[in-house]
């Protein structure tokens, strides 16, 4: 069994006021470490996040093979990460990521860098709306 269905084509991106999602690749490394190696604490107080191993330390090279493995996740269409960048300066501010989970559809997490917190609330808004309306699942687990 697929995780999403043979015709259907994920969203290449998703607009809102003050943020754009686009899929998360190498091309975000420098920006993407930066926002969340400056915001750990953070991400692991946000929804979801508490009981997770990431973020952890690595280093620039690291961060981008795991760019590199999400990208392919997506071309694949296994797993779909999507970068937050800021509708103002284009700079990566956090990052969502849809992946297969046991006992629903799918499971959504989010995480925005702690400069940027008063965007979580939103952030977790649009996503759910855009996981309703634009994707092919009835049950999605997304902390709130």
């Amino acid at each position: 069994m697929t995780f999403v269905p043979d015709g259907f084509e994920p969203p290449r991106r998703l607009e809102a006021d003050a943020f754009v999602l686009e899929p998360l690749g190498p091309e975000h490394n420098e920006s993407d470490y930066a926002a969340w190696t400056s915001s750990m604490e953070h991400i692991h107080a946000s929804p979801g996040w508490a009981e997770s191993t990431w973020p952890q330390a690595m280093t620039l090279d690291e961060n981008r093979g795991d760019l590199e493995r999400h990208a392919r996740d997506f071309a694949e269409r296994t797993g779909f990460t999507y970068t937050v960048l800021a509708a103002d300066d284009g700079s990566v501010i956090g990052c969502v990521y849809i992946y297969p989970v046991d006992g629903h559809d799918a499971l959504a997490l989010s995480w925005v860098r702690a400069d940027r917190a008063e965007l979580d609330g939103p952030v977790r808004d649009a996503v759910r709306a855009w996981l309703r309306d634009a994707w092919p699942f009835a049950d999605v687990e997304y902390a709130s």
